[in-house]
């Protein structure tokens, strides 16, 4: 069996440990913290694979908060910044 290219083109949707930090910028260190305190989301499991969505792995590096701003939609409402 030869493996051919894939003619499409695509990121993956389902990623690694490795992957899912890389692909938000972090180490594995900072990803795994992120993941305990519920900023980022947890895996899917696959038997013993760990595997992250990359689609909410982009909502939930939407929502993580931009400590210069506040959220002007928070500021709108007159919502508190802390928690």
């Amino acid at each position: 069996m030869s493996l051919r290219p894939d003619p499409i083109a695509y990121p993956p949707r389902g990623l690694s440990r490795d992957e899912a930090a890389r692909y938000v910028g972090v180490g594995t260190t900072k990803f795994d913290e992120l993941v305990a305190d519920g900023r980022m989301p947890r895996p899917h499991r696959v038997g013993a694979r760990a595997i992250w969505d990359r689609f909410k792995l982009d909502a939930a590096f939407s929502d993580l908060a931009d400590e210069k701003t506040a959220n002007p939609l928070d500021r709108m409402l007159g919502c508190s910044a802390d928690p």
